[in-house]
């Protein structure tokens, strides 16, 4: 399998035809969700706060992660490096087929869902890094824009060390334009998008270990560094609807958990052995 870590170049995305529009749900009967939260993300791109582990869970979790960190970093990677995990580590590939998570994702996407992608953004106390407002689906080879990310915060993530920000209704812009990410800026990613807020309103979103959110990949967001001295974790989950399409061979990390993908387009990855 190939390294799923690598992001496609620019040249590689432009040179795909991509439907790179939002596409509302049109769920009226959700199970999990409700009719206003189902409103809400057509309207301004993300649902918050969700409620999915008790705090005897996420301590599990976090006490997995800060393992898994510590053998990350004593093989040379760091905090930021631990993507597609999905594929490589079992109790990663049992959180992105949770269904506590699945289910509210399901309610936005339809009846069959693929989940393909898995990478902690872990901000180390003071360590000066920051996200640039972008898009998710500026990075990812998919079409049509029919995809979501649940961040599931594994430490307390607030205004101090570095919770994320929306810019509430910009995922119905489309797809903007970007520049390359400057060095001076300590970006985590590589694409920068200038003044947000003329998309739309500002929005914090803080979360409580344990909770998550959902946003639409076409939803303009970042965070600013973590200058406190706790650290600010959080793993991202990738999901789609089963129709989309995945140029690139991304299609091969795939995970089908909910229904089915009538074109057989998605792997289905069994759960890794490694803990």
């Amino acid at each position: 399998m190939k390294d799923f870590q690598i992001v496609p170049t620019e040249d590689e995305l432009n040179a795909m035809e991509r439907d790179l529009s939002f596409h509302p749900s049109t769920n009226t009967s959700p199970k999990i969700l409700t009719t206003q939260q189902v409103q809400q993300f057509n309207e301004e791109g993300y649902v918050r706060p969700l409620n999915i582990f008790d705090e005897n869970e996420i301590s599990e979790i976090r006490a997995y992660f800060d393992d898994l960190l510590a053998r990350v970093v004593s093989g040379g990677g760091n905090s930021y490096s631990i993507s597609s995990a999905h594929l490589k580590y079992g109790p990663v590939h049992d959180i992105l087929t949770d269904q506590r998570i699945v289910d509210p994702v399901a309610d936005l996407l339809g009846d069959n869902v693929i989940g393909w992608g898995s990478h902690f953004f872990c901000k180390m106390p003071g360590d000066g890094k920051a996200v640039a407002w972008h898009q998710d689906a500026s990075y990812w080879p998919l079409s049509p824009s029919k995809a979501v990310t649940v961040w599931l915060a594994i430490d307390d993530a607030d205004l101090e060390n570095g919770c994320m920000k929306f810019i509430a209704g910009s995922h119905t812009k489309g797809h903007m334009t970007y520049r390359p990410s400057d060095s001076a800026e300590h970006n985590v990613l590589n694409q920068t998008i200038e003044n947000p807020q003329q998309f739309g309103t500002e929005v914090d979103d803080p979360l409580k270990a344990g909770q998550a959110s959902i946003h639409a990949d076409l939803l303009l967001h970042g965070s600013e560094a973590n200058h406190s001295d706790r650290r600010r974790c959080g793993l991202t989950l990738r999901y789609c609807s089963a129709d989309v399409h995945a140029d690139l061979g991304w299609n091969e990390k795939g995970v089908h958990v909910r229904g089915a993908d009538p074109s057989g387009h998605w792997s289905d990855q069994p759960r890794p052995a490694t803990q």
